[in-house]
């Protein structure tokens, strides 16, 4: 590409969000036509979940399809996740369907495929066997039902029923207090990763994860093809969950299986440790499960609901998702435009601000993150419009991020799985730019990308970081404060 290509400008997104949490929309039967799709996303979907637990791959690679081509119309780079299933780890069938079990009364769990009853029934996984000890709690349909262990074999488990209820057909099992040897990608999961990755997926979320090594494995089947978001769910990720954080893309909180193997109560701490150790990171963290559970039918949220959302946003989450609420729910853009709405109300609070700033934590270890902080303090001391990063990877992006700053951050770069990427980044602005090869070239891209969008005008400055040698990750090492008038720009390059 030549310089006079470079010199053209960013081609710049259609739509500017006037917020910086970024909304995650789960698409299914409610969501599976293009216009509902455009609507999700004029509503405030900045990323879109595949649900690989739900719909065929053809139903999936239609959503896909429809989802780039929303991008192609606007020119607005759009984030898929594809989330994996995790393996389900399930009881068999009763004789007659279902049984009821008593406080207090004696149950087995074993192998044998026979249908169950009031005594017993098969638990057709081995490994759970090999794990368990005396006095381990097992948790049937999502905890509504708990056993505690009272004598185990390889193949067998007595119980006392400790929350009794109706047991029925392949029901789920939780087994939340020791760390099972099973594997985050079962058999289902590799061939619905290999789909996602051949469709073009930006993100996949692992599920399962109890230790660093489940996300290693998952990271050498993409091959960088895709970011990784390992999902934490089970109490044994929370024991490792710095090595987790080291070795993926980002951390999805998902309150939904926490909360079954936990204390309920245990889980806004919880949520809000996680969402602190993936900032200081400068790697993005989504808050999902059960945001807006009472728009799956009605046309307006609970106060709590509302609640639950703004919390998140306070402690400073890359993103909230949706599920149910619009995959499957009567008011999908509803619940789309009501996250907007709540994320506009919160941060135009002065106190969401204090709280932001007084979460800010050092991490200055790198050239680059000591570009980024200054950058972030240059924009709150002077009337700067926004801070610009030229990126090849990505990274310094997030960096910025960390710092939380109180103007708008533009992603300028030329790789599109980059800028999708950053989709999920708070705060971001994804604008996509030719080569670069002089450092002129980039602050004039920035200003026009900052002009562009609105959010500066001739008369205005804006902070451009970069790195030389360009086109090359890692190497951030410059940060200029340029106005946003290109003849300005170029009287100062002349002198």
């Amino acid at each position: 590409m030549n310089q006079n290509t470079q010199d053209r400008g960013a081609t710049v997104t259609a739509i500017r969000r006037n917020r910086n949490v970024k909304i995650v929309a789960t698409l299914g039967p409610a969501s599976s036509d293009a216009e509902t799709i455009r609507a999700l996303h004029l509503a405030g979907a900045d990323v879109f979940r595949l649900n690989m637990s739900h719909g065929t791959h053809e139903e999936i690679a239609a959503r896909h399809a429809m989802v780039r081509a929303l991008e192609a119309e606007t020119g607005q780079p759009i984030a898929l996740l594809a989330d994996l299933q995790g393996p389900k780890l399930r009881v068999g069938a009763f004789s007659h369907g279902a049984a009821e079990l008593e406080e207090g009364a004696r149950f087995r769990l074993d192998l044998d495929p026979a249908p169950g009853d009031a005594h017993r029934v098969c638990l057709p996984h081995a490994e759970i066997f090999e794990a368990l000890k005396p006095g381990a709690s097992l948790l049937i349909n999502d905890g509504k039902l708990r056993l505690r262990v009272d004598d185990c074999g390889a193949d067998f488990a007595a119980c006392t029923v400790m929350v009794g209820g109706v047991i029925s057909d392949r029901k789920g099992v939780n087994v939340p207090d020791v760390v099972l040897p099973v594997r985050a990608l079962s058999e289902k999961d590799r061939a619905d990763l290999d789909f996602a990755i051949a469709l073009g997926v930006d993100w996949v979320a692992l599920s399962f994860v109890q230790r660093a090594a489940d996300v290693e494995e998952a990271k050498a089947l993409v091959a960088g093809r895709a970011a990784i978001m390992a999902k934490i769910e089970k109490p044994a990720a929370l024991t490792e969950i710095d090595a987790i954080l080291d070795a993926a893309d980002g951390l999805m909180v998902a309150r939904g299986d926490l909360g079954v193997e936990l204390p309920v109560e245990a889980v806004p701490p919880i949520q809000k440790r996680l969402v602190r150790r993936a900032r200081m990171a400068a790697k993005p963290v989504i808050v999902a499960t059960q945001m807006l559970e009472s728009m799956i039918e009605s046309p307006m949220p609970t106060r709590a609901e509302i609640s639950d959302v703004a919390t998140a946003i306070y402690e400073g989450a890359d993103a909230i998702m949706l599920s149910a609420e619009s995959a499957a729910g009567a008011y999908p853009v509803e619940a789309v435009r009501t996250m907007h709405n709540t994320a506009l109300s919160v941060e135009s609070d002065e106190t969401w601000r204090q709280v932001i700033n007084a979460s800010r934590q050092v991490a200055h270890t790198s050239v680059a993150d000591g570009i980024v902080a200054a950058a972030r303090e240059i924009a709150e001391t002077t009337d700067i419009k926004a801070i610009c990063c030229f990126t090849e990877s990505g990274s310094t992006p997030g960096k910025v991020a960390r710092e939380r700053p109180q103007v708008p951050i533009i992603a300028l770069s030329p790789n599109p799985a980059t800028l999708r990427r950053l989709c999920l980044t708070w705060g971001t602005h994804c604008v996509a730019t030719g080569q670069v090869n002089r450092f002129k070239s980039a602050v004039v891209n920035a200003a026009r990308a900052a002009l562009a969008l609105g959010i500066a005008t001739r008369d205005d400055q804006i902070v451009v970081t970069a790195g030389v040698p360009f086109n090359v990750p890692g190497t951030t090492n410059i940060l200029r404060v340029a106005p946003c008038d290109e003849r300005l720009i170029f009287r100062a390059e002349a002198e």
